[in-house]
């Protein structure tokens, strides 16, 4: 039976046995500042998210999430600044087309739509920022390791539905 405290140290040892892995891409201005000020407040947070700092939502490529899924890592969270709220004036909606459209393709690529995750907070929002977090660390625990399409670059695809395995050019 698993403990439902996630910060016990008995739910702590579970998920490095399980071994889950989150990625976290952060907006340099908002978001990135949002977890330290949540850091600072010393708000209890998961162990398992990983930041990526980048300056801004709107040039990171959808790719980033899309390969981190394949490769294995469980969960993939994005977050910036709320709309109209962009350092770079629009860059946040420029990701969240591009999110949007990546979010609605993931099942097609074999993962569940459920590993990815994207939202807005602000710098002055730890508070909030450790409840996305927490919320999105409890959800991936609950579905598990991610299979992941590839083990390693490099590799060939896992065959879906009995196909043969194709090299990948």
């Amino acid at each position: 039976m698993t403990d439902p405290n996630p910060y016990s140290s008995a739910a702590l040892a579970e998920a490095a046995e399980q071994g889950i892995k989150i990625a976290g891409f952060l907006c340099n201005w908002c978001s990135y500042g949002g977890a330290d000020t949540a850091g600072v407040c010393r708000f209890k947070q998961p162990t398992d998210l990983r930041i990526v700092r980048i300056p801004c939502t709107g040039r990171m490529d959808p790719l980033f999430v899309a390969k981190s899924l394949i490769y294995g890592v469980d969960g993939v969270l994005v977050s910036g600044c709320h709309p109209k709220d962009c350092h770079y004036a629009v860059g946040n909606l420029y990701a969240r087309r591009r999110l949007e459209m990546l979010k609605s393709f993931l099942s097609f690529m074999g993962i569940d739509a459920r590993r990815f995750h994207y939202t807005w907070v602000s710098a002055s929002e730890g508070q909030r920022w450790q409840q996305v977090v927490t919320e999105f660390s409890e959800q991936i625990h609950r579905l598990g390791a991610n299979p992941g399409v590839r083990k390693q670059p490099g590799e060939n695809l896992k065959p879906v539905g009995g196909q043969k395995e194709a090299p990948i050019p």
